[in-house]
């Protein structure tokens, strides 16, 4: 292989170690979409009302998850370079972080959801011709899910820190266990099977709190056997150093104005989808996207592996190791892209089986809606790679500068087409979606800055 190529494209040894990383997480988040598939079918068996219900108040949990997402990844930027450097209290601080700050947001948001204020979910369904009874599904499926939050962020934080210092298997295993734990007490409360009774979305709501509970349990028993280096004592959680929480807190800040603006436009526009039609719209777009949830799997493997590899690179202060990494990580993210595209295409066919109780025009919806998400993965999954290289060097502005140029465009495309035009839903989809090209563009430019190539976990020793 010539000189040019090389300086694009890796070793084999590298793509290997890179897939070790990014397949038992893609795993992971396979199985749990796989479940939530499931979930979906149990649900679209009880009519297009309650699935809509359910997807309405998976709208509004979709963006809180976005949130506990940021400071996650925020903590990882510093775990690990802190692991490239072989620093241990580092690496306990962060995690310290971590857990500090998702569990004040998760008790937050488990009295909110348990609260379950209308007019939250009314803004999803505003004029949708069935707005009444898919907002009464809704509130009854918030309420019994709500204790699950506190859980998840707890397990989250865990599961992203042993992620982050390349133990990815027990995430693995135990989202596994958790996500078979769900589907069987779905099958038990969902359809009131084994004596129990018959509470359909409810019953769907304390199925998952049951999964997360024992995810949780997992996690905690695993980290008092084995003590990976992050680990700290109860007692000692919050002796915190106030000075790297700061540095954290910056980064979460920045991200977390980058994930919600994208996750409000998402939410934004699907309250738009939803305007186009009945019980139909929302259910035929909800069944999409659980479809395309599949192969969107493979965005988590670049995140995580480029942060993994390239972290630990500028940990260690190996910058030219850095440098070359992020063309490979690059080039290899864009071809990971085709080949999931060719999954996509494969993956239509399991909608008449899954959602055989939606309506036809529902299906025909969600198959549209999976072949256009397909079409986009090679740049999606380019803007994944472009960001997470940039994020993992504590450059997080650059994302935020992206994500406002593509989200206002998107959110402005939105607008355009559900007041001018009469186009469908996945047509609207298919258009305002070409507003990641821009992203891409300026992310490209932004990269050649080199303003990512940066030793956090040295800065940080400097500074104590």
């Amino acid at each position: 292989m010539n000189c040019s190529l090389r300086r694009y494209i890796g070793t084999a040894s590298f793509y290997r170690r890179a897939l070790s990383i990014a397949l038992p997480v893609m795993a992971q988040l396979l199985i749990m979409n796989l479940v939530s598939l499931i979930d979906n079918f149990m649900v679209a068996g009880l009519g297009d009302i309650k699935m809509s219900g359910v997807n309405i108040a998976g709208q509004i949990n979709f963006v809180f998850m976005i949130f506990v997402n940021s400071i996650c990844i925020a903590g990882g930027i510093f775990m690990s370079q802190f692991k490239g450097a072989q620093d241990s209290e580092g690496m306990r601080q962060t995690f310290k972080f971590k857990i500090i700050s998702t569990g004040f947001f998760g008790i937050l948001y488990a009295l909110f959801c348990y609260a379950a204020p209308r007019f939250v979910f009314n803004l999803m369904v505003t004029v949708n011709a069935d707005a009444g009874a898919i907002l009464d599904q809704a509130q009854d499926y918030s309420r019994a899910v709500a204790l699950s939050w506190v859980f998840m962020v707890f397990a989250q934080s865990i599961a992203s820190s042993l992620r982050e210092i390349e133990d990815v298997r027990p995430p693995l295993v135990f989202s596994t266990a958790a996500a078979f734990v769900n589907t069987f007490f779905n099958w038990v409360f969902i359809y009131g099977n084994l004596g129990a009774p018959r509470l359909e979305v409810v019953g769907a709501g304390i199925a998952t709190c049951i999964a997360r509970a024992v995810e949780l349990l997992l996690f905690v028993i695993y980290l008092f056997v084995k003590r990976p280096p992050f680990v700290c004592s109860v007692v000692s959680v919050f002796k915190v150093r106030l000075n790297l929480f700061a540095s954290i807190f910056r980064k979460t800040l920045v991200i977390l104005y980058s994930e919600v603006f994208w996750a409000f436009s998402e939410t934004f526009s699907v309250a738009l989808y939803n305007t186009r039609g009945g019980a139909e719209v929302v259910s035929g777009m909800a069944a999409g996207f659980a479809i395309a949830n599949l192969f969107f799997v493979c965005f988590s493997g670049i995140i995580t592996s480029t942060g993994v590899i390239i972290g630990q690179e500028l940990g260690a202060n190996r910058l030219e190791e850095s440098r070359r990494y992020k063309n490979w990580i690059i080039t290899g993210s864009v071809v990971f892209g085709f080949m999931f595209t060719l999954l996509g295409f494969a993956s239509i066919l399991l909608i008449p089986f899954v959602f055989k109780n939606l309506t036809l025009e529902a299906q025909k919806i969600a198959c549209y809606l999976v072949i256009i998400a397909a079409c986009y993965l090679p740049l999606w999954a380019l803007i994944n790679s472009q960001y997470s290289v940039s994020r993992t060097g504590g450059d997080t502005k650059m994302g935020a500068v992206c994500d406002t140029v593509g989200n206002l465009l998107f959110v402005g495309g939105m607008v355009v087409l559900t007041f001018f035009t009469s186009l469908t839903p996945y047509v609207m989809y298919a258009i305002v979606k070409l507003s990641d090209i821009p992203k891409a563009a300026i992310a490209h430019f932004w990269l050649k800055k080199e303003r990512w190539l940066i030793n956090l976990a040295d800065r940080n020793r400097q500074s104590n």
